[in-house]
């Protein structure tokens, strides 16, 4: 259970949690680290397409990719709804979609990811709720945007790196356009919906007034492209994807070395003059193909090549040394998603937490924190994922006036 305590910069905020999957959850999650109460409302049995996401964790710990069976729950569960408050309530009955307007009526925010369509179909869209609720902070994240930009396609994150243009610029040159390693569509739309329910709530503090927040993961992805200037650089001869390197600021890239792989950005003259030293090859400073920005962009290829060279016959930990350490020029080894998972610097930080099962029980798995330090306030993850329904009673109770011998009826009626 979530404690409302002063520390916290969010304490005080109640939030209506309608999402599903990631991109929804992750939003409100960051919402419950930052010390809002989060109330996460599900149809009975649990609506939450997440739900069935494989790797499941077991009752007795173990953590399989097998079908799920009774007492599973998706690690991508226990991971989003931490610090979470869970409540069943079927919003398509009539009583169900009463009790939820008297929670509004206690709401500071609304947050819904749900399909085209269905809020207006359960009578809990925006229109309808600032009648109960004139001072409440709605906010809607879409995959394509309402109206959507593709009518009838389903926004899966692969399909909206398709659709924004991501793919393209991910990958080599002369292969095929490439999904970015990581869910960023999921991930990065919520950050923009954080960020436009705060400002709501604070505008809402000189207004008195609410107002419906509108974002989309097509919108999030397509609004980075323009910062590469990928229109002028395509029209200048430079192709869409450039696999490890970035020819703009060459040399800039990865580059295999004699047990693994290097990132170097030698961006300016006198970090290139370093590595130029380095390699064994200082005369190149005054190479024309290599002198300024603007020819290293054009002979990138032959510069990461010259580069390559070198770097391929040394240890990674010699090449930082003699790069980073040694002249300051940056460097660094690229890691593995396992080392990261396991930097104590990172845990210590709460970057990387450790993953409890709904008993709060260490698994072996981690989940990633809320990497947000603030000076005069505690932000943090630190309660397990609830139980489905675990807070009905309390929340329905407590909140929307509901009678304690009331719920045994609803739950016969299966409306929670």
């Amino acid at each position: 259970m979530v404690e409302r305590t002063s520390d916290r910069p969010l304490a005080g905020v109640r939030v209506l949690d309608l999402t599903v999957a990631l991109s929804g959850p992750y939003a409100t999650l960051i919402l419950a680290a930052l010390g809002a109460e989060v109330i996460k409302i599900e149809s009975p049995g649990g609506s939450d397409i997440a739900r069935f996401n494989p790797p499941f964790a077991a009752p007795d710990g173990r953590m399989h990719l097998d079908a799920l069976g009774d007492g599973d729950v998706s690690l991508s569960i226990l991971a989003r709804n931490r610090g979470k408050k869970s409540v069943e309530l079927d919003l398509k009955h009539d009583r169900g979609r009463a009790i939820f307007l008297d929670l509004v009526r206690t709401a500071d925010v609304v947050f819904e990811n749900l399909s085209d369509g269905v809020v207006e179909r359960l009578g809990v869209d925006y229109a309808t709720l600032r009648e109960v609720n004139p001072a409440l902070v709605y906010c809607s994240l879409s995959g394509l945007g309402r109206p959507s930009a593709r009518p009838g396609t389903k926004a899966m994150d692969i399909i909206v790196q398709a659709v924004a243009g991501v793919m393209d610029t991910t990958g080599f040159a002369d292969g095929p356009p490439l999904r970015f390693g990581l869910p960023i569509a999921d991930l990065l739309a919520p950050l923009h919906a954080v960020i436009g329910v705060q400002a709501a709530l604070a505008q809402r503090e000189r207004t008195g007034k609410g107002q419906h927040v509108r974002v989309s993961m097509l919108d999030s992805l397509a609004s980075l492209l323009p910062f590469e200037h990928l229109d002028v650089l395509q029209r200048s001869g430079f192709a869409p994807r450039s696999g490890n390197s970035h020819a703009r600021l060459a040399p800039f890239g990865v580059y295999r070395t004699a047990d693994g792989y290097v990132s170097i950005a030698a961006a300016n003259d006198a970090w290139v003059a370093s590595l130029f030293e380095v390699i064994g090859r200082p005369e190149l400073v005054d190479d024309p193909r290599f002198v300024g920005r603007g020819p290293r962009a054009a002979h990138a290829g032959e510069l990461d090549a010259l580069i390559e060279e070198w770097t391929a016959v040394h240890p990674t930990d010699h090449v930082v040394a003699e790069l980073a350490e040694a002249r300051g020029v940056p460097c660094a080894p690229v890691r593995s998603a396992l080392d990261v998972l396991g930097d104590e610097v990172l845990a210590e930080r709460g970057t990387i937490a450790p993953l409890h099962d709904l008993c709060d029980r260490p698994l072996d798995a981690v989940a990633g924190g809320v990497p947000i330090t603030m000076s005069g306030a505690d932000v943090s993850v630190d309660a397990p994922a609830a139980a489905l329904g675990a807070d009905t009673d309390s929340v329905l109770t407590d909140l929307a006036g509901v009678r304690v011998e009331e719920l045994a009826v609803l739950r016969e009626h299966q409306i929670i």
